[in-house]
Formats: structure tokens, sequence, C-alpha cells
């Protein structure tokens, strides 16, 4: 397919820079050479785009329907405040972003992936890293992968914002990231993506409580696959400046922020991409090996 617009691959396993295009003004070929892309390279940085958020949300309903229209993530109140460091549930949520995870997959359905772009961005600091699960699991030695192919992990947003001493509260901010009450996800360690067929793990701080392991060895297992994925050259972060859109598949890729002087406003716009049931579901679970 020809490409009518310039792609650079990033100094990584993944990702890619995209130049000469408009994502509010593709037509279909461009469209779906992007996709294709999109596909490949699983992480593409859009520079200098400005999307108006109509035009963002346009935009990502091409991939499909959308799990999030449109969510500022962001330290700064409706009135142009910031919000305070200690005490805040949005700041928590943003606190608790700053660890490897994919999206949703403390959800019944994990999500397809996201559009981000940047509003207001500080000087230094707060930047997005993404992690490629792919390489990760191309790279494990064969023991190691036969081992994974029989272990899932229960993810919850609670048990992850927990960890950093944040409780979830009636009414609070983590209800707008999907926080249930009901049982915890079950997913297996091993992903097949559903479009290119590539194994991926599936990790993130979301997930812990291996069936099968007691609570200790789940922990360092998870931990030790954590430590061994997420380093270079499978990690990228991208150093934000206004108008910049990125777009990752969710169903390979980790991602996380970096920490900056949050008394400085930082104001990011996602959109996420619906996962498709028949291949983004949780496991089933018995009764018995339901967490909640």
């Amino acid at each position: 397919m020809t490409r009518a617009f310039e792609i650079e691959p990033l100094d990584a396993t993944f990702g890619a820079v995209v130049r000469g295009i408009r994502l509010a003004e593709l037509d279909e070929g461009a469209w779906a050479a992007l996709h294709e892309a999109w596909l490949e390279h699983a992480l593409l940085v859009l520079p200098g785009q400005h999307l108006d958020r109509a035009q963002q949300v346009e935009f990502a309903r091409r991939f499909g329907p959308l799990e999030i229209e449109l969510a500022a993530i962001s330290n700064v109140r409706r009135d142009g405040s910031v919000r305070p460091e200690t005490g805040d549930d949005v700041v928590n949520v943003l606190k608790g972003n700053m660890g490897w995870h994919a999206d949703s997959t403390y959800m019944p359905v994990q999500a397809k992936g996201a559009v981000f772009s940047a509003e207001v961005v500080p000087a230094e600091g707060g930047e997005t890293g993404f992690a490629d699960m792919r390489a990760a699991w191309d790279a494990l030695d064969a023991a190691t992968r036969a081992r994974l192919e029989e272990l899932s992990a229960h993810h919850s947003l609670h048990y992850s914002q927990a960890r950093l001493g944040h409780e979830h509260r009636e009414g609070s901010a983590y209800g707008g990231y999907g926080f249930h009450d009901g049982p915890v996800p079950l997913r297996p360690l091993v992903k097949t993506h559903p479009e290119t067929g590539r194994r991926s793990l599936l990790i993130g701080r979301h997930a812990h409580a291996i069936p099968g392991l007691d609570p200790d060895e789940s922990e360092r297992l998870l931990q030790e696959l954590m430590d061994f994925a997420c380093q270079p050259p499978r990690t990228y972060h991208h150093r934000w400046t206004p108008g910049d859109a990125v777009i990752w598949d969710n169903r390979c890729l980790l991602h996380r922020a970096m920490p900056w002087d949050m008394r400085l406003p930082r104001v990011m716009w996602h959109t996420r991409l619906a996962g498709d049931p028949a291949s983004e579901s949780a496991l089933p679970q018995q009764a018995d090996q339901q967490v909640r």
C-alpha cells in the first residue's frame, strides 16, 4: 500500500513518528495506510496536529466504538486552578498512572487502544512512556515462555491504587476510570493480538493474584516480568509539545506517565478505543477463582 505520508521508526523495538499528514483531513486511502502502520508499529507519534476536541473524537471513531469519548487527563480544575498534590482523588489517579499499565484490564473488556493529545505541558517532566510487550515476549527464554503459557493474573484498579495508599470512595474520581465492584477480571499472562497474531505479555500494575501461586510468589514473578520487559530497547518516552498526538495499541503495549512538578499544569486529552468483546474479554472464572 502506497503511503501519502512519511514514517520514521523510533530507536526502539516499536513505534514511529508520522509526518506529512493531518488527522483531521484523512481520506480513506490515507486512513487505511495509517491503520496498517499502527498495527505494524503499535505506537504512532504525530507532531503538530492541534486537534480540537471534536476532531479528536471523530478521528478516534475511525478505529471503531469508543470506551471513553473524551476525558481530560489533567491536574487542572474547570475553574483553571491547579489541584493540590495531596488528598485529591484525581491527582491520586494521575500518580497511579505513573506505574506501567494497560488501560481497562481491570474491566470485563480490555480497551483496544487510545488517541492521546497534548494541550498544556510542563517545561520538564510529564513525558509518557510506552513499553513493547511483543518484544518482551520474544526475548524470554523457552522455559519461561512455557511456564507463562499456563498462568493468568487478576487485574484490579482497586488493588493497584490501594498499593499506593489511595482507597476508593463512593462518588470518587475512580468511577470515571471504570472502577466496579464485581469480580476482578482474570486475564492470561500471554496474549495473542487479534489482528496481527503476534504474542505479547499481559502484565502491568493492575495484575496480581496469579491462581495457583502463593501471594509472595505471584508478586515476585509479576515484578520480575515488569523489570525485564520495561527496559530499552523495548521502551520509549515521548517528550510532549502542545499539539502533539499519539495513537497506541493497548493490546500489546504498556504505558505510564512520568512525574512532573505538580504545582504546574498539565492538560492532556484521552480518547479510549473500545475493545472487541470477542478478543478482549476477561477469562471465565469458577466461583473459587474469583477475587474481590
